[in-house]
């Protein structure tokens, strides 16, 4: 499987790179704010482009300058280690303010810590007046950083385009290329991920082929963090394959920002993620879910991954514990209560050959497509005597994609359309149709 490569937008706080992160993926994912550093880890989200796909990554801001002065030595931290691996960088301006000593700064630090052959672009953002940007330009270039100068405004679409086409030019000068479109007789990419410790490792190795295991087995230790980067191994079963991505394990970012090592197996499993199929998170049936088990799934679920969750270690629980440990489970992840759970031992292998069988039916799934005259049956029985609101009256909706299944609604008003009314649709539809394992999006549009 051929690497992602990585694009990071950086720059001085509050120079617009969420705004502009945000126009770049299409939709709000950054926060966005007139308060400098409001963004304090990295974002990211896969990019299908026309030429070459890419993960792009808005990180926080470099150089200071925000209110909160006690984070902006690990933010600082972060945004170098994004720079570092960064295969494109696109550096953000302020067009409407002087260039400051931070921004000098920050082109001194490129200059120093990007690798020689990554291309720079130099975003000129905020460009309302195009005269103001024309007297600015000469000094953007004797900066002497980048030879690609474009001027853009996010929120009026000036220069998108523009910029979107400079960073696959200049992938493909790097010789990226967009990977072919999948087929269902590819390898499936499955992302083990979860936080250090849980047996991700474990469970890699316990479904490998004695022959793979001698020749090549993953390393496993009882100290967490032992996995650093992102591992594929390919294991076959009933004469399919499979992609098994190891990741490192995701910590809390206060536990990361101090090491380096651990801020870049964190970037490299947040790569893997993007470009998996489904994700399978590990959790240890021996401990309750936590804020980061949450977080962690609620990622897949963000980038409408399959999602299927395994109960490592238990074996280590009697009986009695089992069905608690299950329940306990449904209970805390009840977002993602679509996620099949499989009670497992990578100690034991006990439950894991289940997985393969779970993982066909969820690839199925993800790419499930129903007719637009089945949908508009089943809305009509579901909605009747409900109370559905203005979604009652709608007179059409049709699936508009796959990976994952999105549905579009057309209403009188999207705005008076309740989510729990649509969180009430979406379950009707899973008792109907097999969507198991797989989230669910629904948008929801002005009737002509």
């Amino acid at each position: 499987m051929s690497k992602l490569p990585t694009v990071a937008i950086v720059g001085r706080p509050n120079t617009g790179k969420s705004t502009l992160f945000n126009r770049l993926i299409g939709r709000r994912k950054s926060i966005v704010s007139d308060i400098p550093g409001t963004t304090r880890d990295h974002v990211a989200q896969r990019v299908e482009g026309q030429q070459v796909d890419y993960l792009l990554v808005d990180t926080g801001g470099m150089g200071g300058g925000t209110e909160d002065s006690d984070l902006e030595g690990d933010v600082h931290k972060q945004s170098l280690l994004a720079l570092e691996h960064a295969d494109v960088i696109v550096l953000t301006i302020n067009s409407r303010e002087d260039l400051t000593s931070s921004d000098f700064e920050i082109i001194d630090t490129l200059r120093k810590s990007k690798r020689a052959h990554v291309p720079v672009i130099l975003a000129a953002t905020k460009c309302d007046n195009p005269e103001e940007i024309e007297r600015a330009l000469p000094q953007y270039f004797g900066l002497g950083i980048s030879e690609n100068v474009l001027a853009t405004s996010a929120p009026h679409k000036v220069g998108i385009d523009d910029l979107r086409n400079a960073m696959e030019q200049a992938l493909l000068s790097l010789h990226f290329r967009k990977e072919a479109s999948g087929t269902p007789s590819q390898k499936p990419n499955i992302a083990i991920i979860g936080k250090p410790n849980v047996g991700k490792s474990s469970i890699v190795n316990a479904m490998m082929s004695e022959t793979q295991r001698a020749k090549s087995p993953l390393l496993v230790s009882e100290i967490p963090g032992t996995t650093r980067d992102s591992t594929d191994t390919v294991i076959r079963y009933h004469d399919q394959e499979y992609v098994f991505m190891d990741t490192a394990g995701m910590k809390r970012r206060k536990q990361t920002v101090d090491n380096e090592i651990e801020i870049h197996s964190y970037f490299r499993s947040v790569q893997a993620l993007e470009r998996c199929d489904i994700c399978v998170l590990i959790l240890d049936i021996q401990e309750p879910v936590s804020r980061q088990d949450k977080r962690i799934a609620a990622m897949a679920v963000e980038e409408g991954k399959g999602l299927i969750i395994l109960l490592n270690k238990i074996d280590l629980l009697p009986t009695p514990q089992k069905q608690e440990a299950l329940d306990h489970t449904e209970r805390m992840l009840q977002f993602c209560r679509f996620a099949p759970i499989i009670p497992c031992s990578a100690e034991t292998r006990e439950g894991l050959l289940k997985l393969f069988d779970v993982i066909e039916s969820v690839q199925r799934n993800r790419s499930r497509r129903i007719p637009t005259k089945d949908l508009h049956r089943w809305f009509q029985d579901a909605v009747a005597g409900q109370p559905m609101g203005s979604l009652a009256s709608s007179k059409h909706l049709t699936q508009a994609e796959e990976l994952p299944p999105t549905f579009v609604i057309f209403v009188k008003d999207p705005q008076k359309v309740q989510i729990s009314q649509l969180r009430a649709l979406e379950n009707n539809l899973r008792r109907t149709y097999a969507f198991e394992g797989t989230p669910i999006r629904w948008i929801t549009k002005v009737s002509s």
